[in-house]
């Protein structure tokens, strides 16, 4: 391989010639010409007197920023002009340029090919005819098309008559006919995009619900500039009725950023509801649902200054149901949004935060913060002492809303402090002992609801405790199992104790209004302050808490994966109060990994006292490869009347996909509910990969229990180079695919 340095600045010194000097020049102004030849010899031959450089030989030349590759070519020293041949290759500004013969100047960046082919992902493009130079730096071209399947016969295109390019930014094609295979299907007078992946796109979900009729889905996606896009939605369900609202999002630089959100509908039938222990449920002979549905959001998120932010977050909703019935996904993630302002100022050991959060749907049960002031104190040396410290302290003005205010609201005035000092510890390098102790005093203004006032109170509490922790390892670098992908093994240990007492406070919960209290859970709430943030609720304590904390870690591919992790819990009531028994349950959460490609999750929950399963949560995944991977679970929670007389299930769910061929896939989705044998939602998937599209099929059968069964079907479209959904959207929210 050859290397040749040319000078470009002393070659326009053309006073008394030219020379060679590149050792005088810097590098972004050299010239360099790099055979591609092993072994070719002096394939670089100078005409001294013509000024002419001729490349017989694979070559790559290079200059400020532009690469240019081919067979042959002719380089003029003086006008900087390359003549080149054959599988020409040409880069600058994130754009390649290539042909098979083409004339560039690196100075004028000035091109001319008869035939090109160009792209910057996802657009490429080939025509005829391409002049142009940096003068206005736009390149022209002739009965050209653009398309993003960057392969020789791309499925779509868009031919034009006439196509200007500007490298790097945008291209415009006038005269554009939209072609699929060779087969014309839309006329573009004008048709501009950018070289980016921010494009305006239509996207459109055709399909049918037992629930909406036959229905179209649309949805016009806009790019305005990075710091502003959104979409505009039509849609349209025989049964329900045409339905639109836009969708806006910002970046308003310093002034913060945020979104803007409505949709609206028409409802031919929005049937009714019921309220069940405030809990709004469908119903065909409860209260009518309002034919006018919405739904409003409005979110904006501002720095105000050095760790100062702010949050404002505005739902509103028509109904219960709105989302529900036609925002399905969106349902999912979240049944019951808020509305709230949140200011927060952070300082190194220090926090205050600002809440306000009013109650703006009236169908939901909340409780109003008109505000909430807390000012937290992260935990803290006291100067060169051994002592730590940490506090929390609030103060606001509550009101506690029932759904559609069937029961009294209550409210009062609430102001909260508490502190507590740690020593933590470390006796014989392994031992880590962190005793502690802590008070609050809680100051209740006078209660207004309930049928009565109830008078102004405080309560004190006192609490202390001590937590004790280890952590040991050992190493067997010698072990390996092919069955487990073993290569070495480490073995990590952490068993701890810890103790929390809390003498009976002088005022018990139920004296006190509720508005931050303990709600029900299928996990082990925190027992020590200030994690515990029920603060309406606190009730004395003496109890210790055991954990166990296991890994066994070994070496794959270069990196340490966890082979088995595995944590197991529970808590010893020393002293229980009426509602609790002397052991909570016992809760086990295992990982095991005994492939890169097989993972099993376990979740258990057993009832020492009631030598019962209250819950089994188990999961196995499988991803040997791309072709197909398969996830099954199971979820067993036995009924807890605390969250309702069926609260409990038995439920299987799986997820198989499969890559039938290079341009099929398919994917099976089931829930079955064993405890009724209810199969109670299916998905079916076909996946079809039309190289530069995706599509996909999906069917789904769902069995609402209250109601008919709905079906549904729908077909899905997605330009690869723009993709409608983000990776693992079809697993995770497979309604997506039908609509919602």
């Amino acid at each position: 391989m050859k290397l040749l340095r040319l000078s470009c600045i002393v070659l326009f010194a053309w006073g008394a010639g030219w020379s060679l000097a590149a050792a005088e020049e810097t590098e972004d102004q050299t010239l360099e010409i790099e055979t591609l030849v092993p072994g070719a010899g002096d394939t670089v031959e100078f005409n001294w007197v013509s000024g002419i450089a001729n490349i017989t030989n694979d070559f790559v030349v290079r200059y400020r920023g532009a690469v240019l590759t081919a067979h042959r070519g002719k380089l003029n020293l003086e006008t900087h002009e390359m003549n080149a041949d054959g599988a020409v290759s040409l880069q600058f500004e994130n754009q390649v340029w290539r042909g098979e013969r083409l004339q560039y100047n690196f100075l004028t960046r000035e091109i001319h090919a008869e035939e090109f082919r160009t792209g910057r992902a996802p657009f490429f493009a080939t025509g005829a005819g391409l002049s142009g130079d940096r003068t206005n730096n736009i390149y022209s071209a002739t009965n050209a098309f653009v398309t993003t399947d960057d392969v020789e016969k791309p499925g779509f295109r868009v031919r034009a008559r006439r196509l200007s390019i500007v490298p790097g930014k945008y291209f415009v094609a006038r005269d554009a006919v939209l072609y699929f295979g060779n087969v014309p299907v839309f006329y573009f007078p004008y048709y501009r995009r950018n070289f980016d992946r921010q494009q305006d796109s239509f996207h459109f979900t055709p399909g049918y619900r037992s629930v909406y009729g036959p229905y179209l889905l649309g949805s016009y996606n806009w790019y305005w500039e990075e710091k502003l896009y959104g979409s505009l939605h039509a849609d349209y369900r025989l049964k329900r009725g045409f339905g639109a609202g836009p969708d806006a999002f910002y970046d308003a630089g310093i002034l913060g950023e945020g979104s803007a959100r409505y949709y609206y509908l028409r409802d031919h039938e929005p049937g009714s509801l019921i309220f069940t222990n405030g809990i709004p449920t469908s119903s065909t002979n409860g209260i009518p649902i309002d034919k006018d549905r919405y739904r409003l959001s409005f979110t904006h998120q501002v720095s105000l200054g050095t760790n100062l932010t702010a949050a404002l977050v505005l739902r509103q909703d028509s109904d219960p149901f709105v989302t529900r019935d036609f925002l399905e996904s969106e349902y999912r993630d979240n049944t019951q949004p808020r509305s709230f302002l949140d200011v927060n100022r952070v300082w190194p050991n220090w926090s205050l935060d600002a809440l306000a959060q009013p109650r703006i749907n009236d169908f939901f049960e909340t409780v109003e913060r008109l505000p909430d002031l807390k000012l937290t104190g992260e935990r803290q040396q006291l100067g060169i002492s051994p002592f730590f410290y940490e506090s929390e302290s609030s103060v606001g003005y509550f009101r506690h809303k029932f759904a559609n205010d069937l029961t009294n609201q209550f409210s009062a005035y609430r102001a909260d402090t508490y502190h507590q000092l740690l020593v933590p510890r470390t006796f014989f390098g392994w031992l880590n002992v962190t005793p502690r102790v802590g008070g609050r005093f809680t100051d209740y203004g006078e209660t207004d609801g309930l049928d009565v006032t109830n008078r102004e109170q405080q309560r004190w509490v006192f609490n202390t405790g001590a937590e004790v922790s280890l952590k040991a390892s050992r190493l067997w670098n010698g072990a390996h199992n092919r069955f487990l992908d073993v290569d070495g093994l480490r073995h990590i240990v952490e068993p701890s104790v810890n103790y929390v007492f809390v003498p009976t406070p002088n005022k018990a919960p139920p004296e006190l209004p509720q508005f931050d209290s303990e709600l029900p859970s299928l996990r082990l709430l925190p027992i020590d302050f200030p994690d515990y943030n029920s603060i309406d609720s606190i009730d004395s304590q003496n109890v210790l808490r055991l954990s166990l904390r296991n890994k066994l870690q070994t070496k794959r591919k270069d990196t340490v994966e966890n082979l088995v992790n595995w944590a197991l819990y529970t808590d010893w009531r020393i002293r229980p109060r009426p509602d609790q028994t002397t052991f909570a349950d016992v809760f086990s959460d295992l990982d095991f990994k005994p492939r890169s490609w097989i993972t099993l999750n376990s979740e258990t929950r057993y009832s020492i006292d009631q030598g019962q399963w209250r819950e089994a949560n188990h999961a196995l995944t499988l991803t040997p490869n791309s072709a197909w991977s398969w996830s099954l679970g199971h979820r067993y929670l036995r009924s807890i009347p605390a969250l309702g007389r069926d609260s409990g299930n038995n439920t299987v769910l799986s997820s198989f996909y499969c890559r039938l061929s290079e341009n099929w896939g398919a994917r099976l989705q089931h829930r079955f509910e064993a405890r009724d044998g209810t199969l109670e939602e299916q998905y079916y998937t076909v996946y079809r990969d039309f190289r530069s599209w995706t599509a996909a099929l999906t069917f789904r059968v769902r069995e609402n229990r209250i109601g008919a069964t709905d079906y549904g079907v729908a077909v899905t479209f997605s330009l690869k180079a723009i993709p409608r959904f983000k990776v693992g959207d079809d697993r995770n929210k497979p309604t997506l695919l039908l609509g919602g």
